[in-house]
């Protein structure tokens, strides 16, 4: 979960409070207002929105988080040290209320001032980044953000409002109504029915019963700091690591950026729990991990992001192109990236949608993990996904029992893993192996599988089920505006030669590498024909989507 090295407990103060130098003030300054403040004064409130930065001169102030029955301290700052943490950078509502605690006199900096010093001093962007970084950090680590969610581990919607939240770093409290036993009070408190669970308390008033993604993205204001009117110079459709990317590179260059998230940030990648090859990172990291870093870095060049919002289809009719959201908003862009990735296929069974959450997952996070600790599960897939979850789900299960459709793992699963699984007594794969029935009251409890080489089946008592099998594009949404393969993947560059049939490309110039077949749109990652299944790959193919970009815009 964390976005920076964790520091050790001697200089987890320093790096998280810093006390900037004469001559770091000095730059802070130019572009700052001097204010002088009086005890009492409030500097900022929770739900507000891009709140200035403060660097105190001289007096102090505390932090404070409002709660139900009272406030309660976050932090305290003095001289020389500054306010903010995420969230003012990525322009969202603000958690906390800043409250002067002594007179003195402050530095005021504007949020838009402030990413324009991050932007052109390395040495304060550093300070401040770690900084807001690490407190972002702990606040999660306390739970001490404005959700408090009540929930069961049996509860398939509590699992998804947790992934949510979880992976688009809100701090949040969760209350486990299975094992608290003071959480009927905290349920009488707000009138609410048992039946009615999960419940979402937000902003310390708002009580949602079992709230859609959407709902909790409004309640949070986690969209409130994007225009939704603004012609941009680039959308991005989806926030996987080739989405990311793209971001990265398109905001640091100036480009006016937003992207598009149908739930949470990472795609696919986000929900491995170990990726061990990727350059740079010789001991692994998780996608979670990857991810959260990368969205640090968008927003610190200045990129919006919007999430829980599906792109329904794309307005391709002329310039600037509208991506049209399920709520029917109309999204206007010079250039679009489609980043949608692909998503796992599910099992053929009748009665599988009914454990989804509740035995049926689609990803392997640490919060997976704590579900099925000293039991058997069972991971379906052959590939880098599935070998990953593997290895990490084994660390805490009983048994980990692999089931392959084929006869051999996937030709493209690393050897590493390959290596790591077969030397794992914990691990026991099941060739030409796949599920053929699913039992259980309510939750999951039982699973039927076939040896296809034997016909033979077997019915075991397991209740947590990972399926990683192949994967199908999310393209539905552009036919009729670029051209596909036979599988739905997007056709691209050179591949659109083959294209006889309509959309067709109809500019005098060839499409560029990563072009689809309507120009100024482009495709990476997992969503293209022909893409190459690494994560490495599709971040390279995110960075090269922005160069492409540039040429369009010039050409337009």
């Amino acid at each position: 979960m964390s976005s920076v090295p964790v520091p050790s407990a001697l200089d987890a103060r320093t790096q998280s409070f810093p006390v900037l130098t004469a001559a770091q003030i000095n730059r802070v300054r130019s572009g700052s207002a001097l204010r002088a403040v009086k005890a009492g004064d409030i500097l900022f409130e929770p739900e507000d929105t891009n709140i200035p930065f403060f660097v105190l001169l001289s007096g102090s102030m505390e932090i404070m988080q409002p709660e139900c029955t009272g406030e309660r301290l976050i932090a305290k700052h003095g001289p020389g040290e500054f306010t903010g943490e995420m969230t003012m950078v990525s322009g969202r509502r603000s958690l906390v209320r800043g409250r002067v605690t002594e007179p003195g006199e402050f530095l005021e900096l504007s949020a838009q001032g402030l990413r324009s010093l991050i932007a052109r001093d390395a040495e304060l962007s550093e300070i401040f980044m770690r900084a807001f970084i690490l407190r972002r950090l702990e606040l999660i680590r306390r739970g001490q953000g404005n959700v408090v969610l009540l929930g069961s581990r049996h509860s398939a919607h509590t699992l998804r409002l947790r992934e949510f939240l979880t992976r688009n770093e809100h701090p949040f409290a969760y209350v486990d109504l299975d094992t608290d036993k003071t959480s009927q009070a905290l349920l009488d408190h707000f009138q609410v029915k048992l039946e009615e669970i999960p419940v979402v308390v937000c902003m310390g008033r708002s009580v949602l019963r079992n709230p859609s993604l959407q709902e909790l993205a409004d309640c949070l204001g986690l969209n409130s700091a994007v225009d939704q009117t603004q012609l941009r110079d680039l959308i991005i459709v989806g926030a996987g690591p080739s989405g990311l990317a793209a971001a990265v590179y398109a905001a640091s260059e100036g480009l006016n950026v937003l992207v598009v998230e149908t739930a949470t940030p990472g795609g696919q990648a986000g929900s491995s729990s170990k990726i061990e090859n990727y350059l740079g990172f010789p001991t692994g990291l998780s996608g979670q991990e990857l991810a959260a870093r990368a969205i640090a870095q968008t927003e610190k060049f200045g990129a919006k992001m919007m999430v829980a919002h599906s792109v329904a289809r794309l307005d391709c009719d002329k310039r600037p192109y509208k991506v049209i959201l399920d709520n029917g908003n109309r999204l206007p862009a010079r250039a679009v990236v489609i980043a949608t990735g692909a998503q796992y296929n599910k099992p053929r069974i009748s009665n599988l949608e009914q454990f989804e959450g509740q035995g049926i997952y689609y990803g392997a996070t640490y919060m997976e993990s704590q579900l099925c600790e000293q039991e058997d599960i069972i991971v379906v897939g052959g590939g880098n996904s599935a070998g990953q979850a593997a290895v990490f789900l084994a660390q805490t299960a009983s048994k980990v029992h692999i089931l392959v459709r084929s006869g051999q793992l996937s030709d493209t699963m690393s050897r590493y893993l390959i290596q790591r699984i077969e030397e794992n007594s914990a691990i026991e794969i099941h060739y030409q192996t796949e599920i053929v029935g699913l039992a259980g009251d309510g939750h999951l409890e039982r699973v039927t599988w076939r040896d296809k080489s034997t016909g033979q089946t077997s019915v075991r008592d397991i209740r947590h089920v990972f399926v990683m099998a192949g994967a199908s594009p999310r393209t539905d949404w552009l036919r009729g505006c670029v051209a596909l393969d036979d599988k739905g993947f997007i056709l691209t560059g050179r591949d659109l030669d083959a294209v006889t049939e309509a959309p067709v490309w109809t500019l005098g110039r060839a499409p560029q590498m990563l072009e689809t077949s309507l120009p100024g749109v482009f495709a990476v990652g997992d969503v293209r024909s022909g893409n190459v299944k690494r994560v490495a790959s599709a971040v390279g193919e995110g960075a090269i989507a922005i160069h492409l970009v540039h040429r369009a815009l010039a050409d337009h």
